[in-house]
């Protein structure tokens, strides 16, 4: 052990530690400053920045015997406070550069420390900063956060003041349609908003902390588990294995359809006859510190008889491939479309047909913020469980009978939560930490490594698609036949659902009249298959905006002018057979048009030997919602005070539901002219708040949205008196009127029939994308030099919530094409050996055009806006890259060995 003295944040601070202690550790838990995040735990995402003596550094890989007696050290504490903010600070805020807000404390001291050293960044140095600190950021798509260091830089030499960088509510105090920043946003870029792992420090000091014995093998039998070693280490209080579990140890999928050959009940809490993927829990080892934890769970003893292992759909469908289930066949749903004519003659009749092969891969998520969790027993008795979920109510009734808890005995809590894109729509730890708490009776807590968030954790799953277009002579689609296969991996919840999205979207935005398709479900050893922004969009619409491309090579037309003869017009309608809501796409290419033929331009005259540029458009689409008559509740109440207060379950992952509460609730209480100050937001709490779904499929801002405008308008309507004016909470009280009411809206949709045919969503939201790339002839290395996105996504809630989310989107979109994949278990296991997509993998010129055509069924005219930035700008990256080099990559991602090979020799 050593005594040191530090100075931080200007405070002499004394700390006594072992040398090999990370300072990340000692800032967070033995001085308490949580600003500091730690996201991958290898100095690879920038979370954990902090200035050492004048220089930024990686505090979760600096051992404190690297820290010299007296450092001076710099936290994002030291730098502003929700009182008293620093001009980076306050450009965060207003350019919303802080979404889900856990990197952000690293980026805005890593921004502090340049501009130290260079009072005057132009764009370009700043993001060279960043990419050399390894400031990874998967919600902003950066562009914004240039923006705001750009910004601060004009306050500090003067150029404005804080006063004119400030955001300033309209003379009408209106919200919606406004670039208001969130109401989190002072949190988040002080460092003061706590995530899991922060509150998790606020634990009982007899609080347990967990650690996983996981399977290194991913398919076996499990023949036993020891646990006798382990339960005799340091620390440990007890080693939970399936047998402590009173429930039925599973976790329910929910089968959609009831064609569904599998029962759902299909995924182990912890695994007691099988291990059916690499990673998967086997036991829990509940001790008194996490290294104690960890050590013991070393000692755990797991003996197993191997089975051949299933990496792949293709592998799992082998005639002689075993069941990974027994007794459920490894293909276990299967989807049809069939629309309009038999397609057969279709195809025979036609001018031209072209057909391709297409894989998506298996893209990972990549958060910042690991999972984390914690669970503990109420003073009611009841079993609580904090965690980064975003479907509360649904992963409540999903865990609960494999926990042998009743419903009405379990609350799930969302903790303030860095990104998920989508993987927490299914339970991860929630279960696990469950367990653990009612095996010891003591509260407990589980925060992943990064490799454990990989492994650990769904995956987008993988589509293996075959497409083929019928076309007249003049470019006007007659018909089309699909096939597509989804590798789900071992665990099937949601996978006929995501299955049915290959109907509804391969084809999405032209009028096909004539289609037949197959989809299937596939169940596989690799990782299980999770939401992943765009859910099926994104493999969707890859085959079938490449095919365009393909179609218009052949046909000899502009692949924007053959997309723009086939669009969605009035008389058209969806794959599903629905007739769209708006028919904006028209005018939205008429929109991008002109940039487009500079685009053209301007790559052709930019183009040498060594570096071929090319322009790829690409349209997306998805629909904003679950399938059907998707529903969500919200209350609200009115106090004596005069304020509002608005109870729902929008979980938030960083794509704003504090704002999108806010807005939509102020827009529809404005008869009674309250000031955003005056409404209080009460959210994501199942003991607290109604049942408003999960927040997932963009569903959020049209379903939630509309139960709040529902609530609102029912609680002005109780108040409003015959002569036009409003009731105080008093006069309420005394009429006997209710104070607190509940807004229920349901979707005027229905779900698909067995052929896809069906109104599955009232709303959708409509993309088009535009890449420049460039590629090095030598290496087929592709950089994308800049995107336009087009997007018709309603009327605009708020437009700094919403850019975050496209460009955001967009820098996601660009992942997956060239880098981003977890195939390699082992290789991908990191943030950096993932692909994941740093700064400059990011153009700076990244523009969104929007067309605001109001929605019929949304809230005030709008629609969702998460899913559409990923629908398609891969295939408009990949279609760039064939333009520009003539390789056509019909396999993800595109790595620069697969570019150099598909070029043309």
């Amino acid at each position: 052990m050593q005594k040191k003295t530090l100075y931080v944040n200007g405070i002499e601070r004394s700390v006594v530690t072992e040398g090999a202690d990370l300072l990340s550790d000692v800032i967070r838990k033995n001085l308490r400053l949580t600003g500091t995040k730690v996201g991958c735990g290898k100095g690879q995402c920038g979370a954990c920045n902090v200035i050492m003596d004048g220089k930024l550094i990686r505090s979760c890989i600096t051992k404190m015997e690297r820290v010299p007696d007296g450092a001076a050290i710099t936290t994002i504490e030291g730098i502003g406070t929700p009182q008293d903010l620093h001009a980076l600070q306050m450009a965060w805020m207003v350019h919303g550069g802080a979404q889900c807000g856990f990197c952000t404390p690293g980026f805005i001291v890593s921004a502090k420390a340049l501009i130290d050293a260079n009072p005057d960044p132009s764009r370009e140095e700043i993001r060279e900063w960043f990419q050399k600190y390894k400031n990874a950021c998967r919600c902003t798509g950066y562009k914004m956060l240039v923006d705001a260091v750009r910004d601060a830089v004009r306050v500090l030499k003067g150029e404005i003041s804080m006063q004119d960088l400030a955001y300033k509510i309209p003379a009408d105090g209106k919200v919606l349609g406004t670039s208001m920043p969130r109401p989190s946003a002072a949190a988040k870029v002080t460092g003061t908003w706590d995530f899991g792992a922060d509150s998790a420090l606020q634990l009982p000091e007899n609080t347990l902390h967990l650690a996983l014995v996981q399977a290194e093998v991913s398919h076996a039998n499990i023949l036993s588990i020891d646990t006798s070693e382990a339960e005799k280490m340091p620390g440990v209080f007890k080693v939970v294995t399936h047998k402590d579990i009173k429930g039925k140890n599973r976790i329910t999928g929910l089968i959609t359809f009831p064609t569904n050959k599998g029962d759902g009940w299909d995924r182990p809490i912890l695994c007691d006859t099988k291990v059916f993927q690499y990673g998967d829990a086997l036991a829990i080892v509940c001790a008194d510190t996490e290294k104690n934890a960890k050590a013991a769970a070393k000692k755990v003893k797991v003996e197993l008889e191997e089975l051949p292992a299933y990496m792949s759909a293709p592998a799992a469908m082998e005639p002689d491939a075993i069941e990974i289930h027994p007794g459920t066949p490894n293909i276990y749903y299967i989807q049809k479309i069939a629309k309009g004519e038999d397609t057969k003659p279709v195809f025979d009749k036609a001018d031209v047909v072209v057909e391709g092969d297409y894989y998506t891969s298996r893209q990972p998520h990549l958060p910042i913020e690991p999972d984390v969790g914690y669970a503990y027993h109420d003073d009611n008795g009841k079993l609580v469980i904090h965690s980064k979920s975003i479907g509360i109510h649904l992963h409540l009734y999903m865990i609960a009978p494999g926990l042998g808890v009743e419903p009405e005995n379990l609350v799930l809590i969302q903790n303030n939560t860095g990104g998920t894109f989508g993987y927490k729509f299914s339970p991860t730890m929630e279960a696990l930490v469950g367990a653990a708490a009612m095996a010891t009776n003591r509260p407990v807590y589980l925060c992943y490594d990064y490799a454990q968030q990989q492994i650990y954790t769904g995956k987008r799953s993988p589509f293996w698609t075959t497409v083929r277009y019928a076309a007249s002579k003049d470019g006007k689609l007659l018909g089309m036949e699909t096939d597509w296969s989804v590798d789900h991996g071992p665990y099937s919840e949601f996978g006929d659902l995501l299955t049915l999205r290959g109907a509804q979207y391969i084809g999405a935005g032209y009028d096909i009249a004539n289609i037949r398709g197959e989809g299937r479900t596939v169940c596989t050893n690799h990782a299980w298959g999770a939401a992943f922004r765009g859910y099926g969009a994104p493999e969707a619409e890859f085959p079938s905006e490449v095919l365009m491309d393909e179609l218009a090579e052949k046909l000899g037309m502009d692949p924007l002018e053959l997309r723009y003869k086939n669009v969605y017009r009035q008389g058209a309608t969806t794959p599903t057979g629905q007739d769209p809501e708006v028919y904006s796409l028209p005018e939205m290419i008429d929109k991008l048009r002109p940039k487009y033929e500079a685009a053209k331009k301007r790559v052709a005259a930019e183009s040498t030997d060594a570096v071929k540029k090319g322009v790829g458009v690409a349209i997306g689409i998805y629909g904003a919602g679950l399938d059907g008559p998707d529903t969500a509740e919200t209350d609200v109440e009115l106090h004596p005070d005069g304020t509002v207060t608005v109870y729902n379950a929008w979980e938030d992952h960083g794509q704003g539901a504090d704002m999108g509460t806010l807005a939509t609730a102020h827009e529809a209480l404005r008869p009674l002219a309250l000031s955003v100050n005056q409404i209080k937001l009460v959210m994501n709490d199942t003991s607290k708040c109604p049942n408003s779904g999960p927040a997932g499929g963009s569903r959020s801002q049209v379903v939630v949205g509309q139960s709040i405008r529902v609530a609102c308008e029912d609680l002005i309507k109780s108040m409003k008196k015959a002569n036009g004016s409003y009731r105080t909470y008093e006069e309420m009280v005394a009429e006997g009127l209710p104070t607190k009411v509940r807004g229920k809206w349901t979707a005027p949709a229905n779900d698909c029939d067995a052929n896809g045919q069906g109104k599955p969503f009232c709303c959708y939201m409509y993309g088009l994308f535009m890449a420049e790339v460039a590629v090095e002839k030598a290496t087929g290395k592709t950089t994308v030099e800049s995107m336009v996105c087009v997007a018709d996504v309603g009327k605009v809630v708020n437009k700094l919530v919403v850019d975050g989310q496209i460009y955001g989107g967009l820098a996601q979109g660009i992942g997956l094409a060239l880098t981003e994949d977890f195939e390699d278990i082992k290789k991908h296991s990191t943030l950096a050996g993932a692909g994941f997509p740093y700064i400059k993998q990011i153009p700076d010129n990244m523009e969104i055009l929007y067309v605001e055509t109001p929605r019929p069924d949304g809230p005030f005219g709008a629609s969702g806006v998460g899913e559409m930035p990923l629908t398609a700008p891969h295939a408009a990256v990949i279609n760039g890259i064939y333009n520009a080099c003539g390789a056509r990559i019909r396999h993800l991602p595109a790595l620069p060995e697969k570019v150099l090979a598909a070029m043309p020799k």
